[in-house]
């Protein structure tokens, strides 16, 4: 762009939520007309695009800088140049910094900088490069000590999201909401005595006109989302790892002792906990009700290639679903008495088989498993208080003298914690676990062998020991892990 050029100019704005006084809208669009009449660029209103409270890592993320640069793309050809008011508030990712630069050049469009002059030749490449890497490194950093930063608070106890369901926030902390609390308390109730579902829970909520924060209606993942969040037993839930996505057994998940007030008493929890466990294991992802089956089979064998589950697809035939949808390579067709006889056979087998059968485990809430668990969570407590004490000495907040007492007090503490999970531990009878699932195997094949039982009954029977199958026609191999509540 030559001295004496007249351009039209469109100005790039981004102010994310750690950004100072300095990177405001306003401040950056002062500096960015500034130097639009100095350098002869007329700067279009219709043309000056703002992202606020956005961080600047990922583009897809920014609605004015994507809406830029389509305008910049369009035939109309609106504007030559884009101001912005540093290269990292175009982009602090080099490889988002590289893709929209190279769109914005073919439409014949170039980005400035405003307060990063490029020197004239060969090296305004290499100077750009440096101050893009210098934002991103800037940008990746800001993002660990704005983690760690989190983290600390959540081990605190101290809330990072808004307050959910059954509480409002007021002074940073999670206080009771007079008219959802009541709510909140009724769900774990009535879940803990049997009498509802999630969407029984749901339906009725949405009835009565009931939203969420959002303004939602209810959904049974909401139901399921309030009974599992320890945050009604006076706990948050916390993962420093990112978004838990619904896998609440994550191993990366904390979970810590916070300051407001509980809603639910430990008791119904662990009721409700229980029989959360029992459902999810009961009703497979997606199932359909065990009335509604065509066959007892359906939906417990799935393919060992891509995990889908063999529909029925005619009354002589199971198939695999995806491949019948064109997702997966192998039909893994079997014939239905095949499989019912070679799923009845392994059952067999395993039932007299001096071999442990595959089995996973599930606990069930309650009595000593609690205590078990409450000792094993005062463990963690005492080792977060231990990270914390180190932390504060390391960090010059303590002399030498001090920690050793403290560290002495801590370590006597976790003897003790720990000598009380032993003696629990050692108290818990030992049972066989073989013996018990070989009897559950006996007992649900008394029912698949039984011509005067239902095909609810059958896969109900089947449903209850299996956590899953898989059948593979290469190798005309059934495979099974059984599933045993202890």
């Amino acid at each position: 762009m030559h001295q004496d050029e007249i351009c039209v100019a469109a100005a790039y704005i981004r102010v994310s939520t750690e950004d100072q006084t300095e990177y405001s809208p306003a401040a950056q669009l002062r500096e960015l007309k500034e130097y639009a009449s100095a350098h002869s660029l007329i700067l279009d209103d219709r043309y000056i695009y703002a992202d606020e409270g956005i961080s600047g890592r990922r583009a897809e993320k920014r609605p004015a800088f994507l809406r830029m640069v389509n305008d910049a793309k369009s035939p109309e050809h609106p504007f030559d140049v884009v101001l912005v008011h540093k290269f990292d508030r175009f982009a602090r990712s080099r490889e988002d910094s590289i893709v929209y630069k190279s769109m914005l050049r073919k439409a014949g469009v170039e980005v400035i900088s405003i307060k990063e002059p490029l020197a004239e030749g060969n090296y305004s490449g290499v100077m750009e490069a440096i101050y893009e890497s210098f934002a991103e490194a800037y940008s990746i950093n800001l993002g660990q000590e704005v983690k760690k930063g989190m983290t600390e608070k959540a081990r605190r106890g101290e809330p990072q999201t808004t307050a959910p369901f059954g509480y409002r926030m007021e002074n940073h902390q999670f206080v009771p909401d007079a008219a959802e609390a009541p709510i909140v308390k009724d769900l774990f109730q009535r879940f803990a005595r049997g009498d509802e579902t999630f969407f029984g829970l749901a339906k009725e909520l949405n009835a009565r006109n009931v939203k969420t924060h959002r303004g939602n209606c209810f959904e049974n993942r909401t139901i399921e989302y309030i009974l599992r969040n320890p945050v009604y037993i006076g706990k948050l839930r916390w993962n420093p790892a990112g978004r838990t996505r619904r896998n609440f057994n994550s191993p990366d998940i904390m979970v810590v002792d916070a300051r407001h007030e509980p809603l639910i008493d430990m008791e119904t929890w662990e009721q409700v906990q229980s029989r959360v466990e029992q459902q999810k294991a009961h009703w497979r992802y997606h199932g359909r009700p065990s009335y509604d089956r065509k066959h007892w089979l359906a939906g417990i064998v799935r393919c060992a290639a891509c995990g889908a589950t063999l529909i029925w697809q005619n009354p002589h035939y199971f198939k695999c679903n995806n491949y019948v949808r064109g997702r997966c390579r192998y039909s893994q067709h079997i014939a239905v008495d095949a499989l019912s006889e070679a799923f009845i056979h392994r059952l067999q087998n395993d039932m007299v088989s001096a071999k442990t059968p595959d089995c996973r485990l599930i606990r069930a809430r309650g009595g000593v498993d609690t205590e078990i668990r409450q000792l094993r969570q005062n463990l963690d407590r005492i080792a977060r208080k231990q990270e914390r004490l180190t932390d504060a000495y390391l960090n010059g907040a303590m002399e030498i003298d001090e920690f050793k007492a403290l560290k002495q007090a801590i370590d006597a503490e976790r003897e003790a914690a720990k000598a009380a999970l032993d003696a629990e531990l050692a108290a818990v009878p030992k049972q066989d676990h073989a013996k018990i699932l070989r009897d559950a195997i006996g007992a649900a094949l008394r029912v698949l062998v039984s011509e005067d039982n239902s095909i609810a009954e059958k896969y109900n029977a089947a449903n209850a020991i299996v956590d899953h199958c898989t059948f593979d026609k290469s190798t005309q191999t059934l495979s099974i892990t059984y599933r045993l509540t202890v």
